[in-house]
């Protein structure tokens, strides 16, 4: 007893007081209820329809039905010693063709959701956008149509008037790189599309813009000053030995045009990073694109650049490489993803390194096969929540971490086929059960 008191005892060291413990989801994953209370459609509530593009035909109009169900989500997140939920805000609830006059339904379901996590003790942290672009703004070009920064940052006021007083922390725009890549380079994900290069890197430009003018109109709306940050998918180079770091942090930021095809787009971090934090984007890549790099207009890098609080950092695996033997990776998860928990060591490392602001891990988790007993998600969690006290340790400045996910829910093109909760959620019933490793990360919690 004396000696796992001691653990417990330098675990609490490794992460200061107010270190945010919590969970993360989005909107058309768990909400459901797709036609409630005057609720527009999105393109995910659209794409959903197309024969053969989600595993099983499923969609997410009913999925958790977190839309009814939150207080008791709510409660259980209380239980399980939350500090911190992350949600989405669904565009289409405020704006339902995503221009015009607020939908006050929209926004009171949001209050409501606010003043029950904060009644718990739960911190709120409000995303903007996680993928469900409003249908009639898509109809209009979506995120290929410059005027798209403009309607965002309208929305983002809209919602910083109603939410700024209850809200401290804010995301904008969720994984711009993955719905780039899944919805307008693969088109395996909304709404579909398979651009070129050019036409590909000038919406995600749009995006990057997008953000700037919401950070803009999130501070300039609130009740009270606000943390912002844009929650980026990273995926480092992880280097095998000590000897490798110099390199694997190099590779890590060196943007290459060859990595501007679907096939290796996730691979990509600079060209995502550099112009929010930097306020330009990588010079050799830039230039190396050529004509298909996208048209930069005056003050488009200053509002790309906005000044951040925080870097959000979605983390779910990196690619080893060195000079000696080892494996890719410890295991895979159920999605074929490689299990590199080191990532959550180095990755925080490297971003504060090179953009000298603290990390916020806004996402982290795994698919498995298990159910209520999940050892696999258990050992998941124990090894990255390690790397990440040490990073703590380190000196890495760390404000808080989110577990994807709360609930198992609707995993966009996987349907229900992919778990990621640490709470099982019967479809058919939509019972929630609390897993192991939930009970597990309720106690490393309470200890750190």
């Amino acid at each position: 007893m004396a000696a796992a008191a001691g653990v417990a005892a330098r675990r609490h060291r490794d992460f200061p007081p107010e270190f945010l413990w919590g969970t993360a989801s989005s909107a058309y994953q768990i909400e459901g209820a797709a036609n409630a209370a005057g609720k527009g459609e999105s393109v995910w509530d659209e794409f959903v329809r197309r024969p053969g593009v989600i595993a099983g035909g499923s969609t997410g109009a009913r999925s958790c039905d977190f839309y009814h169900r939150y207080q008791d989500d709510v409660a259980l997140m209380r239980r399980l010693r939350q500090r911190a939920f992350r949600f989405s805000i669904a565009w289409t609830r405020i704006q339902p063709t995503g221009r015009g006059a607020a939908n006050q339904a929209g926004l009171d379901f949001y209050r409501r959701l606010c003043d029950c996590l904060l009644e718990a003790r739960i911190e709120p942290v409000a995303t903007l956008f996680h993928w469900d672009t409003p249908v009639a703004l898509d109809r209009r070009g979506g995120w290929q149509n410059r005027d798209m920064a403009g309607w965002f940052a309208d929305y983002a006021s809209i919602v910083s008037s109603a939410l700024g007083d209850r809200v401290h922390w804010w995301l904008t725009i969720n994984e711009p790189r993955s719905f780039i890549g899944g919805g307008y380079v693969a088109g395996v994900q909304a709404p579909g599309l398979r651009l070129g290069r050019h036409e590909s890197l000038a919406a995600a430009h749009v995006v990057l813009l997008a953000h700037g003018r919401a950070v803009a109109a999130l501070r300039a709306h609130a009740a009270r000053p606000l943390k912002i940050g844009i929650p980026n998918d990273f995926t480092p180079e992880l280097p095998v030995t000590a000897a490798d770091a110099a390199g694997a942090r190099r590779e890590t930021f060196h943007a290459r045009t060859e990595h501007f095809t679907s096939a290796r787009w996730w691979s990509e971090n600079a060209w995502w990073h550099d112009p929010v934090y930097r306020g330009s984007y990588p010079e050799g890549a830039y230039a190396a694109l050529a004509s298909d790099a996208p048209t930069l207009l005056p003050g488009d890098m200053e509002t790309i650049g906005q000044p951040l609080d925080f870097i959000a950092a979605n983390l779910y695996g990196g690619r080893r490489v060195g000079t000696g033997k080892f494996a890719a990776g410890d295991g895979r998860t159920t999605m074929g993803w490689a299990i590199t928990p080191e990532v959550m060591y180095w990755a925080p490392r490297w971003l504060h390194e090179r953009y000298r602001l603290p990390v916020f891990v806004t996402e982290n988790g795994c698919a498995t096969g298990d159910g209520e007993h999940d050892p696999a998600r258990l050992e998941f969690l124990r090894r990255h929540l390690e790397y990440l006290a040490r990073a703590a340790r380190e000196g890495t400045p760390l404000l808080g971490y989110l577990h994807w996910s709360l609930l198992d829910n609707f995993e966009w093109q996987a349907g229900y086929t992919q778990r990621y909760g640490l709470v099982h959620v019967d479809f058919a019933s939509l019972a929630r059960s609390v897993k192991d490793s939930a009970h597990f990360y309720e106690q490393f919690c309470i200890s750190h």
